[in-house]
């Protein structure tokens, strides 16, 4: 651009060489100024607080609560704000994660004789969706799989409005999620459609919230039975401090059985499975799904009361210990050499040489056992061993999951077999050092690795893993979980535990010390 152009819009300069009055020799008193001009030579001195007015008045609009609803300055009895409905109108979506967390509440104003209510969803995340009510809400799920929200705060317009929520969380994983039962959340205005009729009068009527959500999916498998279902439940109700009912989709009665002493310790009351339950349960408060963080994990960052993983596996000690609490007090004063339990597998990735791995565990000062657990086995019996021993040993798979139930400060060994090493950091290796864990990781090399007999030692599969992985999960399982096995270089491993058993004693001397 020419500079020229730069100097356009400045008040031209006085001159003498032309004539007074003529339009291009005005003098700067009397040249036209445009309204900028005219603000930096008045009122320059306003400026800073106006980009304060701006910021405070752009943060207002994002984060305050929607213009239908007023903050009480008076608190609630946990210091949490109260929100008190005043008008129908549509509460804004970024106002609904506030509500799911409990960091405001609602209290229902009387209109016409009828508490008001409200109904928001939060779809932002990508491994879940989770809805929240308020209000007169009615279960209807085993007829017509929909719950109901009467006298909604709503636009006058539209006296029918609906969500739709699949209460699991692996949200981006479709394949799976068409397998878990839709809900369909119905939201009425029209207050005279909220009278008990039509089969919609209260059978039960609750008290206390209640959370929704689907023992369906992968269910049944240890990493999913905690990563998507006992960890997202504990984020979603542990504020409620066990005052809150579950409503269970694709209820399974082994479910219960296997969790029931940790599902105690969340909800003081029975559990509704909303599958064969018929009647209508009435709720002032509903959650609709739940929340989620990461892989076996929590970030105490998203959490109102700042609690973390480690409160997490806290209240699992409690559930499967009862009274008794995981520490050293539990354990004989006179056993002197620390405890290493080993995870053994069965069909894949097992461990073809275990013997010498005990043998040359004990060698080097270590108490051995061995767990071999099946389905059906109790987790309060696996704690038992866990809660009382210093490593653990397992190769990568679901069983690796039990880390949750080692004491707190102990070491955990993954043997990660060929074309594993993204997963086994992603799923276990990275929230075991968020549990606070020694997390050690031994690498299958390709001559311990059945797939070089298989395949031979020059073969992609053994030489490229990446190059097979890349594919897609279907041929990495079908080639890497399903059909490797390990005979472990006892040498090459004997050395890693070595180092392993000298920082236990580097600890144990500084405890003591």
């Amino acid at each position: 651009m020419n500079p020229k152009s730069y100097r356009l819009n400045r008040p031209p300069k006085k001159t003498t060489t032309s004539p007074p009055g003529s339009s291009s020799a005005l003098i700067k008193d009397q040249q036209p100024k445009t309204l900028g001009y005219y603000l930096k030579s008045n009122y320059r001195f306003l400026f800073p607080y106006l980009v304060v007015l701006i910021c405070v008045s752009s943060f207002l609009f994002v984060y305050a609560p929607p213009s239908n609803l007023l903050r009480e300055v008076a608190t609630s009895d946990e210091n949490i704000p109260l929100i008190i409905v005043k008008e129908e109108n549509s509460v804004t979506t970024s106002f609904c994660p506030a509500l799911i967390d409990g960091k405001v509440n609602i209290t229902a104003e009387e209109k016409d004789g009828e508490h008001v209510g409200m109904l928001c969803c939060d779809r932002s995340h990508h491994r879940t969706d989770v809805c929240y009510m308020e209000g007169d809400i009615r279960t209807d799920v085993a007829k017509s799989a929909s719950i109901f929200l009467y006298n909604n705060i709503s636009d006058q317009n539209h006296h029918v409005y609906e969500e739709k929520i699949r209460p699991y969380t692996r949200k981006w994983e479709t394949s799976v999620m068409s397998t878990i039962d839709e809900l369909t959340l119905v939201s009425v205005t029209n207050s005279s459609t909220s009278t008990d009729n039509d089969g919609m009068k209260c059978d039960v009527r609750h008290k206390v919230p209640a959370v929704v959500l689907s023992t369906g999916g992968y269910t049944g498998n240890l990493y999913h039975d905690f990563n998507d279902g006992l960890i997202p439940l504990y984020l979603t109700t542990e504020r409620f401090k066990g005052e809150v009912v579950l409503l269970v989709l694709e209820y399974h009665s082994w479910w219960m059985s296997r969790y029931n002493s940790v599902v105690k310790k969340l909800s003081n009351h029975k559990i509704v499975n909303l599958g064969s339950d018929r009647r209508v349960h009435c709720f002032p408060t509903m959650i609709v799904g739940m929340k989620i963080h990461d892989e076996l994990s929590i970030d105490s960052r998203l959490v109102p009361d700042g609690k973390g993983i480690q409160n997490f596996q806290a209240l699992l000690h409690e559930s499967f210990a009862g009274d008794k609490t995981t520490s050293t007090d539990r354990e004989p004063h006179h056993r002197k050499r620390p405890k290493l339990t080993i995870f053994i597998r069965k069909g894949s990735r097992v461990l073809l040489n275990l013997q010498q791995l005990i043998k040359k565990s004990r060698s080097i000062g270590f108490q051995v056992g061995i767990l071999n657990p099946k389905r059906t086995t109790p987790l309060s019996e696996i704690h038992s061993v866990l809660s009382t021993s210093d490593v653990m040993i397992a190769v990568h798979g679901a069983a690796m999951t039990h880390f949750m139930l080692v004491k707190p400060g102990s070491t955990l060994i993954q043997i990660v077999p060929l074309g594993l090493n993204w997963a086994a950091d992603e799923y276990y290796g990275q929230p075991a050092r968020k549990l606070g864990l020694e997390y050690v990781e031994y690498r299958v090399g390709p001559s311990e690795s059945s797939l070089s007999k298989e395949y031979g030692l020059n073969h992609p599969v053994v030489t490229d893993p990446s190059s097979i992985t890349s594919k897609g999960w279907e041929e990495t399982k079908r080639i890497y979980l399903s059909h490797q096995n390990v005979t472990l270089d006892v040498r090459r491993f004997g050395k890693v535990i070595r180092r392993v058993y000298s920082n236990y004693l580097h600890r144990t001397n500084k405890k003591h010390h």
